[in-house]
């Protein structure tokens, strides 16, 4: 791995901390009882990034023989981590990193919320894929992707049941005309 590679890890991972420490539900804010979706994704990130490093550094499993591998993924992390952005400025105060309703909470039907309920989700999915491009190893990229996809589903059902039960009709109308995560596919 390169230093940029490397920078580039550390800026993404840093700016998944500041985003964890700022942008979290108030007090006021409604939260689900005993739903703990954000510590679950938080474990399953670091067992199985450190996992996927190691396994990388002990293993050769290309999933191509090519150094383009590897800045093919740090390009994915840098355009997850611009799309993740984008959504979280898009949706504004009602971003946070907990599942929450705030005061005023209204459903965001335009710009990429106008075809995809989750893609702040989306973008960082996309970044953990190029992660694990960029180490270039198929076993690698299996102890992460996986996992932290599952992870990231169930934060979906958690997400989506307690927004369906706070915003009713118009929340289960508007998962009806859109995809969770992937435009025309999921």
């Amino acid at each position: 791995m390169s230093l940029f590679f490397n920078i580039v890890y550390f800026c993404w991972f840093a700016s998944e901390v500041i985003l964890n420490r700022v942008l979290r539900a108030g007090q006021g804010d409604k939260q689900p009882a005993g739903k703990h979706s954000l510590t679950y994704i938080w474990v399953t990130v670091i067992i199985c990034t450190i996992a996927a490093v190691n396994i990388s550094q002990r293993s050769y499993f290309p999933i191509i023989r090519s150094a383009a591998v590897g800045w093919a993924g740090i390009c994915l992390i840098i355009l997850g981590m611009a799309l993740r952005l984008t959504a979280i400025i898009s949706l504004g105060r009602f971003f946070t990193v907990n599942v929450a309703i705030r005061e005023g909470h209204t459903i965001k039907q335009d710009g990429m919320y106008k075809y995809v309920r989750h893609p702040s989700y989306a973008a960082s999915l996309l970044s953990f894929l190029g992660f694990v491009i960029s180490l270039n190893n198929w076993v690698s990229l299996l102890v992460v992707f996986v996992p932290v996809a599952i992870a990231f589903l169930y934060r979906i059902k958690v997400e989506e049941a307690m927004l369906s039960a706070g915003l009713g009709d118009a929340y289960t109308a508007y998962k009806k005309r859109t995809y969770r995560l992937l435009p025309g596919i999921y």
